[in-house]
C-alpha cells in the first residue's frame, strides 16, 4: 500500500474515502455532519477526480427529505450515490430510508451520529439518531477513530456495491467527526482493484431506464406483500460475509486487523465490556489498566451492528466470560432495555448461555466518558450481582441509575504531552490550533490530536482546544485531565472558569493580558494564585491583544499566541515552527482575505516569540484569599446557571433537575442578566454634552447593552454619584432628565453604536474596559431601579421606541450581529404579550441556549413566550400557538357572554366582546374585566379567573433564518400565510445559512461563495417577497435597519396591526460575509446594500386604501455595486480563485438587481392602477 500519512478530523475521513466511491452527492447541511459535505464540494469545484474519472456531481437540497429523496433518484438511476447527514437529518431521511433498502440500492450515508432533540435541543454527538433507523434495512457500520472512519467507510462503499444494499456508516459526533488524528489515508489506486465491478454492471442494467423500463413503488395488496419483505433474507444474510471479506482487504493494505467484532484484553476474561462508537477506544485505556495488574477483563468492540451476525459475535467473546456489560450511547425511555443490551441478551438467551448480562448507558450528548467511568463498570461486573439499567458519568439521585463513582486512573502513554487552551470564538483560537497540530505531526514523528469544545454562544461564546501529542499512537477520546501547558487566551476568563485545574505540576501557564506583575496581583482569584503556586506553574504573560491591534487585526490574537505556545512549550524548533506557520497562514488567509491580512500575520509571529514576559510567582500565592463578595442572585442563578456557567454544569445531579423543574425542557427566563461575561476588550462611554438624544445607539445595539434612561426628580435624587444627565429634549419630556447607560461587563465591544451616532462629535468613544468598570453598579440602577416611562414611549419614531423595555437581552450573538437588533425591536414593542417560536438556526442557538435565556420580564412577570420546536416546522408551530390560543380564548368569550347574560359586570363584559380582539384594546379590556369579576362566584368567573393568562390577546411572531424560510421551511411558511391568519413571519436573512457554517441557501446571491457553492452560486436570490405577495391577503415588507431604521420600525408596526399574516425579511449582514473592517460595520453595511440597489425597501399592505404598495429605496446608485460586492469576502474571494467566472457571475448579479429595482417600480404601478 502506498503510505499516505494525512492529518484530518473523522468527518474529513470520511469525505475523502466516500469520494472515491461516488458519483452523486445529495445533502444539506446539518451539524455536525456539514463539513463531510462541505469538503466533496470542495474538491468537486477544483476537479478532483473519483474512481470512475469524474468529479463527484454535489448537489444541495431544500432539506433531509429532499436529499434523501434525490439520493433515492440518483440510485434508481444507476449512479452510485452518498449522503451525510446527522440527528433530526436523518429521521427526514426514513421514509426514503425503508424505500431504498427495500429496493436493495447501494447507496451509503456516512452519519456523524448526534443527539435527537428531546425535551431540547443538543448538537453534540451519542447513538439516538442511528439508533432509531436501525429497522429500516440499512446495513450499519460503526467506526471508534478517525482512522477507523477512513477504513471503515472504504468496507461500507465495497461492500455496498458487492452486495447492492445499502449502508449506514457512522461515527460519534463530535468525539469522532471532529477529532484530528495523524492517519493513513488510504490511496484510490490501491482501492481500485478491489472494486466489484460486475455489481456496478448489474446495479447499472437494474437500474430504471426507459431503454429496458419497468415499474417500480408499486402498491402492494396483502396478497405478496408478506411473501416479498421476506424474500430479502437471502441478501442480508450475505453481508456478513461480504463485509468480512472487505474488511480483510483493508487488513491486508493496512496491517491493521478489522473484524465485525473486534476482541481486546485478556484471552481468558470474565468480565468484558460490549460497546461500539468512540467510547470503545476510552475503554482499551481501562482494559490495559486492570489487566497490567493481572485482572482478567476484556472489551468486545461492535463493528457491523446491522445485521446483526450472532455467530460472529461468539466466536469473539472469550469463551471464559461469566459477566457482560453492554454499553449503549442512546435512551429508549419504557424499553426493558437499550437496543445494543437488547440484542446481546436476545443471543445468550437463545443459546441457554449462563452468562450475567447487564445493561448501562453513557456518553448522551458527548458527556466526556473517561478511564475512571469505565473502571465503574469493571468494578460493577464483579459484583455478585451486579446493577443492570445503570448510568456512568452522571449523578442520578432521584432513580439512582448511577454507578458509584471509581477513583482516577492515569492511562497516558509515557512522555505524551498535553495542551489546553481557552478562548473566546471568533479570536481564532481554534484555527491557529488546528494549524498547530497539523504542523506538529507533519514537521515531527510524533503522533497528535486535536479536539475542541464549544459553548451554545456564537462568536464571543467560550472555546476549549484539546491538544495531545506523543511518541505511541492515542486513543483518549476524552477531555484533557492533565496539561503540560495551558494558555488563556481571554483575560475576563480569571474569575470565571477553574483554569489551572487540569495543569500537571510543573506546568506552563501562559495568560493573555495587560497587565503588569503587580495587576497581576489584583486581577488573579485567590483560588488561582493558591493553584499556581501549589503546582509550581512557569507562569508567562503576554499582551496579544495590544499587539493584534498595533498590526492592524483587531482582535484576533491567535496567531500571536500560537507563536507564543511554539516557544514556550518548545515542542519543535522554534525556526521550523515559523516556516511553518507562515506556510499555514497563507493556505489560510490568502484566498479568503487577501495578501495584506497574511502580511499582518507574518508580522506577528515575532511579537509572539519575542514579547512573552516571565512571571515570578511570589510567596504571597501561597495562601491567597479574596474578599468575601455577597451574591443576591436567586437559588437557581447559584446552584445551576453559575455551575453551568463556570463550566462544571456535569457535576450537578439529577435531583436539581428535578427541584427546578428542568425536565420537560422548561428554563426559567432572563438569566443572561446575571452571566456578565466582560467579553470586551473596549466599550463605549458616554459623552454627555454631545449626545443629541436620537436612541440610535441603543436602536442597533446587538446586545441591549447601551439604553437610554429618562429619571424624574426622585429618581435622580437617589441616584449613586456619576450618574450624570441632562435635560430630555422635547416638551413632552419636560419632567425628565437624560441618560445614555452602558453595561460595561455585558456590551461585547462591536463598536456599532459609535458608528451609527450621527452627533457632529461623537456622543459615543470606545474605552478600554477597565476604564468603564464603574458603569456597572450605574447600570443597575438605572435598570433595576429606574421606571420605563410609559407616556415616553412609542411606536411612532424611533427615538421614542427606544424608551420601552427590550425584552431580549445580553444573547450569546456574535458582536455586531445584524440579526438581534430586529429581534429586540420587536420585543420592545410587543414583548410583554408575545409568543416568539424559533427555527433552528443561529437566531435559537442565542436565542435559548441553556444556561443563556436572553428572553426577560417585566417587574409585572410578563414578557415574550420562547420556543424551538425544529428546523422545518416553526411555521406551523407559531400557527399551532395561534390555534390554540383562539380555541380557549373561545371557551373565555362564551363565559363572558353567559356571564353577561345573567348580569354580572355587565360593563366589563360588554366591553371585553367588543374589543377582545382589538391589539389596541385588548389589554386594557382584560385587565378592566378581571378587576370587575374578583370575588365573583359565578362558575364562568371562576373559569375565566383560573384561564387569565389566556383573556387579553396574544401576538403570535415566527423568528428564524433564511435557511428556513427560503429552503426546509417554505412549504409551511406557503401553508400557514394560505390560511390568512394572524401570523407574524420575521425572516432575518444573511444569504446563508449561518449557524452550521456557511453554505448556500435560496437566498443566496449570484456569485457569492459560500458552502455548496465553492465557485460561486449561478443562480439568482429567490423572491420570497413576491410569492407571499401573489397571495393579495399577506403583508409584506423588506428592511434594512442600517438603511432605513425608520422604515423598519413603521413594516414592523404594520404588520403586527395587519390583521392577516404577514412577513418581514430583514436583511441581516454576518460574520460569514467577512465584511471589510468586521461586523462594527454591519449596520454601514445595510445602508451601502440598500443604496447600491443590492437590497431593496418595500412594504405591501393589503389593508391600505391606497399605496398598498411602496417601494422606499430610492433609485440605485450608478457607481458602487461592484465596490459593495468586494468589499466582502465571500463576494471578493471569488476574484481570488476563478478570476474569469467571478466578473461573469458579478456582472449578471448587477444586471438583475438593476432589472429587479425596475420591476418593482412596475409592481408599484400596477398596484397604483387597481
Amino acid at each position: 500500500m502506498t503510505k499516505k500519512i494525512e492529518i484530518m478530523d473523522g468527518n474529513q475521513a470520511a469525505a475523502y474515502i466516500s469520494y472515491a466511491f461516488t458519483e452523486v452527492a445529495g445533502i444539506y447541511p446539518i451539524t455536525p455532519s456539514s463539513p463531510m459535505a462541505e469538503h466533496v464540494d470542495e474538491w468537486a469545484a477544483n476537479g478532483k477526480k473519483n474512481l470512475f474519472g469524474q468529479p463527484v456531481h454535489v448537489v444541495e437540497m431544500q432539506s433531509e427529505g429532499g436529499a434523501s429523496g434525490t439520493v433515492h433518484g440518483s440510485l434508481q438511476s444507476g449512479a452510485l450515490t452518498t449522503t451525510y447527514t446527522a440527528s433530526q437529518g436523518l429521521l427526514l431521511m426514513i421514509p426514503n430510508m425503508y424505500k431504498i433498502a427495500g429496493e436493495m440500492l447501494p447507496g451509503v450515508f456516512h452519519v456523524s451520529a448526534r443527539t435527537l432533540s428531546a425535551h431540547a435541543l443538543s448538537i453534540f454527538g451519542d447513538h439516538s439518531d442511528v439508533m432509531a433507523v436501525r429497522n429500516t434495512g440499512f446495513s450499519m457500520l460503526a467506526s471508534t477513530s478517525p482512522q477507523e472512519v477512513m477504513d471503515l467507510g472504504a468496507v461500507a462503499h465495497l461492500a455496498a456495491i458487492h452486495c447492492r444494499m445499502p449502508f449506514l456508516h457512522f461515527f460519534d459526533g463530535f468525539r469522532t467527526s471532529h477529532e484530528i488524528q495523524k492517519i493513513d489515508a488510504l490511496d484510490y489506486e490501491d482501492l481500485r482493484p478491489y472494486v466489484d465491478y460486475d455489481a456496478i454492471k448489474a446495479f447499472r442494467k437494474n437500474a430504471l431506464n426507459p431503454e429496458h423500463p419497468a415499474t417500480r413503488g408499486c402498491t402492494v395488496n396483502p396478497d405478496i406483500f408478506f411473501q416479498c419483505r421476506e424474500a430479502c433474507n437471502t441478501r442480508f444474510a450475505a453481508i456478513p460475509d461480504a463485509v468480512e471479506h472487505y474488511m480483510d482487504v483493508i487488513n491486508k493494505l493496512t496491517g491493521r486487523d478489522y473484524r465485525i467484532f473486534n476482541y481486546y484484553g485478556a484471552p481468558d476474561a470474565e468480565r468484558v465490556i460490549v460497546i461500539m462508537g468512540s467510547g470503545a477506544e476510552t475503554a482499551k485505556e481501562t482494559v490495559d489498566f486492570l489487566t497490567a495488574k493481572g485482572e482478567k477483563v476484556g472489551l468486545l468492540v461492535v463493528h457491523l451492528y446491522r445485521p446483526f451476525a450472532a455467530d460472529r459475535f461468539l466466536a469473539a467473546m472469550p469463551k471464559t466470560v461469566k459477566k457482560i456489560a453492554v454499553l449503549d450511547r442512546t435512551k429508549e425511555p419504557g424499553a426493558m432495555g437499550e437496543p445494543l443490551y437488547q440484542d446481546v441478551s436476545s443471543l445468550y438467551k437463545a443459546k441457554g448461555a449462563d452468562v450475567t448480562i447487564v445493561g448501562g448507558r453513557y456518553g448522551l450528548s458527548s458527556k466526556d466518558t473517561t478511564p475512571d467511568q469505565m473502571l465503574a463498570v469493571y468494578k460493577n461486573l464483579a459484583l455478585d450481582t451486579p446493577k443492570n439499567d445503570f448510568t456512568i458519568g452522571i449523578v442520578d439521585d432521584v432513580t439512582n441509575t448511577s454507578l458509584p463513582k471509581a477513583e482516577a486512573i492515569h492511562t497516558a502513554p509515557e512522555g505524551q504531552m498535553s495542551a489546553e487552551f481557552w478562548g473566546m470564538g471568533s479570536d481564532g483560537t481554534v484555527g491557529a490550533n488546528k494549524n498547530s497540530i497539523k504542523i506538529i505531526g507533519h514537521t515531527t514523528d510524533l503522533y497528535c490530536q486535536a479536539y475542541f469544545v464549544y459553548d451554545s454562544k456564537k462568536s464571543g461564546g467560550l472555546t476549549q482546544s484539546h491538544l495531545r501529542f506523543g511518541r505511541n499512537p492515542i486513543r483518549s477520546p476524552y477531555l484533557i485531565q492533565a496539561a503540560d501547558f495551558v494558555a488563556c487566551h481571554t483575560p475576563s476568563y480569571v474569575t470565571k472558569y477553574d483554569m489551572v485545574k487540569n495543569l500537571k505540576e510543573g506546568g506552563t501557564f501562559l495568560l493573555n493580558c495587560a497587565w503588569s506583575d503587580e495587576d497581576l496581583d489584583r486581577h488573579l482569584p485567590a483560588s488561582m494564585k493558591r493553584a499556581l503556586y501549589a503546582k509550581k506553574a512557569k507562569f508567562y504573560t503576554i499582551n496579544a491583544t495590544a499587539i493584534a491591534r498595533s498590526i492592524g487585526l483587531g482582535n484576533r490574537t491567535n496567531t500571536i499566541l500560537q507563536a507564543a505556545f511554539f516557544k514556550l512549550l518548545g515542542i519543535i524548533p522554534v525556526e521550523e515552527a515559523v516556516k511553518a506557520m507562515k506556510e499555514a497562514i497563507y493556505k489560510t488567509y490568502f484566498i479568503k482575505k487577501g495578501q495584506a491580512v497574511v502580511d499582518k500575520n507574518y508580522a506577528s509571529i515575532d511579537h509572539g516569540i519575542n514579547e512573552i514576559h516571565s512571571v515570578t510567582i511570589p510567596e504571597s500565592w501561597k495562601d491567597a484569599q479574596d474578599a468575601p463578595k455577597q451574591d443576591k442572585s436567586p437559588a437557581f442563578i447559584k446552584e445551576v446557571v453559575n455551575v453551568m456557567n463556570r463550566q462544571e454544569g456535569e457535576v450537578l445531579p439529577v435531583s436539581t433537575m428535578t427541584k427546578y423543574g428542568l425536565e420537560d425542557g422548561t428554563w426559567p427566563a432572563g438569566t443572561t442578566k446575571y452571566e456578565k461575561r466582560g467579553a470586551a476588550v473596549e466599550v463605549p462611554e458616554w459623552q454627555t454634552a454631545n449626545c443629541i438624544q436620537c436612541n440610535q445607539c441603543a436602536l442597533v445595539c446587538p446586545h441591549a447593552a447601551i439604553r437610554p434612561i429618562l429619571v424624574d426628580a426622585k429618581e435622580l435624587a437617589s441616584a449613586p454619584a456619576g450618574f450624570a444627565t441632562k435635560k430630555a429634549i422635547g416638551p413632552a419630556l419636560a419632567a425628565y432628565e437624560y441618560r445614555m447607560q452602558v453595561s460595561p461587563l455585558d456590551c461585547t465591544g462591536c463598536g456599532s453604536c459609535v458608528n451609527v451616532c450621527p452627533a457632529k462629535e461623537k456622543a459615543l468613544v470606545m474605552k478600554p474596559l477597565e476604564t468603564q468598570l464603574p458603569q456597572a453598579p450605574l447600570w443597575d440602577y438605572a435598570v433595576d431601579t429606574v421606571s420605563i416611562k410609559k407616556d415616553a414611549v412609542s411606536d411612532k419614531s424611533i427615538r421614542a421606541s427606544q424608551f420601552a423595555k427590550p425584552y431580549f437581552e445580553f444573547s450569546g450573538a456574535c458582536a455586531g450581529c445584524g440579526e438581534t437588533p430586529y429581534i429586540k425591536l420587536v420585543t420592545q414593542l410587543f414583548g410583554d404579550h408575545m409568543y416568539i417560536t424559533n427555527a433552528s438556526g443561529c437566531s435559537s442557538a442565542y436565542g435559548g441556549s441553556t444556561p443563556s435565556s436572553p428572553y426577560c420580564t417585566d417587574k409585572r412577570g410578563f414578557g415574550p413566550s420562547w420556543a424551538m420546536s425544529l428546523f422545518e416546522d416553526n411555521a406551523e408551530y407559531a400557527y399551532g400557538y395561534l390555534l390554540g390560543q383562539d380555541s380557549i380564548r373561545n371557551e373565555l368569550k362564551d363565559a363572558v357572554k353567559a356571564l353577561l347574560d345573567k348580569g354580572v359586570a355587565t360593563k366589563a363584559c360588554e366591553a371585553y366582546l367588543k374589543d377582545a380582539d382589538s391589539k389596541e384594546r385588548s389589554r386594557k379590556v382584560s385587565d378592566d374585566l378581571l378587576a370587575a369579576l374578583e370575588g365573583v362566584t359565578e362558575p364562568e368567573a371562576v373559569m375565566i379567573r383560573e384561564n387569565k393568562e389566556f383573556v387579553a390577546k396574544k401576538s403570535v411572531w415566527a423568528f428564524g433564518g433564511d435557511g428556513w424560510a427560503y429552503d426546509i421551511g417554505y412549504g409551511g411558511i406557503d401553508h400557514v400565510m394560505a390560511q390568512n391568519r394572524d401570523v407574524n413571519l420575521m425572516v432575518l436573512d444573511t444569504e446563508v445559512y449561518s449557524n452550521t457554517g456557511g453554505q448556500a441557501s435560496k437566498s443566496s446571491n449570484i456569485g457569492q461563495v459560500a458552502q455548496f457553492a465553492a465557485a460561486g452560486k449561478e443562480t439568482k436570490k429567490k423572491s420570497l417577497a413576491e410569492i407571499a405577495m401573489s397571495y393579495g391577503y399577506v403583508y409584506v415588507a423588506q428592511v434594512a435597519m442600517g438603511a432605513n431604521p425608520a422604515q423598519t420600525l413603521k413594516a414592523i408596526q404594520e404588520a403586527e396591526a395587519y390583521h392577516g399574516p404577514s412577513l418581514i425579511i430583514g436583511y441581516a449582514p454576518c460574520e460569514m460575509h467577512s465584511i471589510k473592517g468586521g461586523m462594527t460595520n454591519c449596520q454601514a453595511e445595510m445602508k451601502k446594500a440598500v443604496e447600491c440597489g443590492y437590497w431593496n425597501l418595500f412594504r405591501f399592505n393589503p389593508a391600505a386604501e391606497t399605496d398598498k404598495f411602496i417601494v422606499d429605496s430610492k433609485e440605485p446608485k450608478e457607481e458602487g455595486y461592484r465596490a459593495f460586492l468586494m468589499n466582502e469576502a465571500r463576494y471578493s474571494r471569488l476574484t481570488r480563485e476563478f478570476p474569469d467566472r467571478a466578473e461573469t457571475l458579478f456582472k449578471r448579479n448587477e444586471e438583475v438587481a438593476m432589472d429587479r429595482y425596475q420591476h418593482l417600480l412596475k409592481l408599484k404601478a400596477m398596484y397604483d392602477e387597481k
